[in-house]
């Protein structure tokens, strides 16, 4: 029993022609450039976006470098918490001069994560030493760290707290 390939008749000619034109769009397929470069993601994410985000270098800052990213005139905003230092920037509706948290904007607010307070009270002036927190409590505590993960896993971590005199 041999195999024989008829091509004298039609259907047999047309499915050999679609077989092949298939076969050859698998292989090599259609090379096409867009003629406009797209702003949305539709298919993939072959475009580029409009500007590359800034690159931040993990730094070392005391309270006294810290205090300037307060995001006042659109700039950066950086808090700390128990030596940990954020970039908050992308919650600026938050933690920018105009948002409910702005008094921690370039600061350390370990305190008043810890205590849930929002005061300006909690705060330890930039010119001070940094607060040891040696009189939290411990659900205190567990709330500062609960604190600290949350930030971790939503923004930057950027650099490190230290004392003023250290650098």
């Amino acid at each position: 029993m041999a195999f024989s390939l008829d091509l004298a008749t039609p259907v047999n000619t047309a499915l050999l022609i679609y077989i092949l034109y298939s076969v050859q769009n698998v292989v090599f397929p259609p090379i096409s450039t867009p003629k406009e470069v797209p702003h949305e993601f539709k298919r993939g994410y072959s475009w580029m976006p409009k500007y590359h985000a800034p690159t931040v270098l993990f730094q070392t800052y005391t309270p006294k470098t810290l205090a300037p990213f307060d995001g006042k005139n659109g700039g950066r905003i950086l808090l700390a918490i128990n030596g940990i230092v954020f970039d908050v920037t992308a919650g600026r509706n938050f933690y920018g001069p105009e948002g409910m948290y702005g008094n921690f904007a370039g600061r350390d607010a370990s305190r008043g994560m810890a205590k849930q307070s929002f005061d300006v009270e909690m705060l330890t002036p930039i010119d001070q030493p940094l607060d040891k927190l040696e009189d939290l409590r411990p659900d205190e505590i567990e709330n500062m760290r609960g604190w600290i993960e949350h930030f971790s896993n939503k923004y930057v971590v950027c650099g490190k707290l230290v004392e003023n005199d250290t650098m």
